[in-house]
C-alpha cells in the first residue's frame, strides 16, 4: 500500500473484492492497518480501536487478523519472539526495529535482498528481512 489515506469506502470495496463480508469491525481494523505505518500489535490496535468501538474484543481482532492473513491482505511480522506486529503494506520491503524506542520502520525494496520466486528449486511464498539497531531519531537525541 502506498503512503496515502484510505477511506472506509476504499476499505469496504477492497474487502468485497477479496470476498470478505465487510462488517464494521473488519472495516475499522483494516482501515487502521492500511493507514498505519507503525506495524501495530494486537494490544496497540485494541487500545486505539476500542475507544471508537467499545464492544470490540481482542478475540475479534485476532480472528479478523487471521482471516486477513489467510486472504493475503496483510502480513504478520515476528521480529521478536514474544510479539507479532501487522502490516498491510504488501509491497516488497524490509523492516528495521529500533532497540531503544521499539518502533518498526519500513525499509524500501531497493535494500531488500534480491531473491526470486524460487531458491534452489524451492518455491518462495514469503520473504522476510529484519534489521535491528538504533533509529535515526534515537541516534539524534543521543548525539
Amino acid at each position: 500500500m502506498d503512503e496515502q489515506s484510505f477511506s472506509l469506502g476504499d476499505v469496504k470495496d477492497y474487502l468485497l473484492q477479496k470476498g470478505i463480508n465487510p462488517s464494521y469491525q473488519r472495516l475499522k481494523i483494516l482501515e487502521y492497518l492500511m493507514n498505519s505505518t507503525s506495524h501495530p500489535t494486537v494490544d496497540t490496535m485494541y487500545r486505539t480501536l476500542s475507544k471508537a468501538i467499545p464492544t470490540l474484543s481482542k478475540t475479534t481482532i485476532y480472528n479478523t487478523l487471521d482471516l486477513f492473513m489467510k486472504k493475503e491482505l496483510i502480513t504478520g511480522l515476528t521480529i521478536e519472539e514474544n510479539e507479532v506486529r501487522y502490516d498491510a503494506n504488501l509491497s516488497q520491503h524490509a523492516h528495521f526495529k529500533c532497540l531503544k524506542c521499539g518502533r518498526v520502520f519500513d525499509i524500501p525494496g531497493d535494500f531488500f535482498p534480491q531473491i526470486g520466486n524460487t531458491v534452489c528449486e524451492h518455491i518462495v511464498k514469503e520473504k522476510h528481512f529484519y534489521m535491528k539497531g538504533i533509529c535515526k531519531y534515537c541516534a539524534s537525541r543521543s548525539a
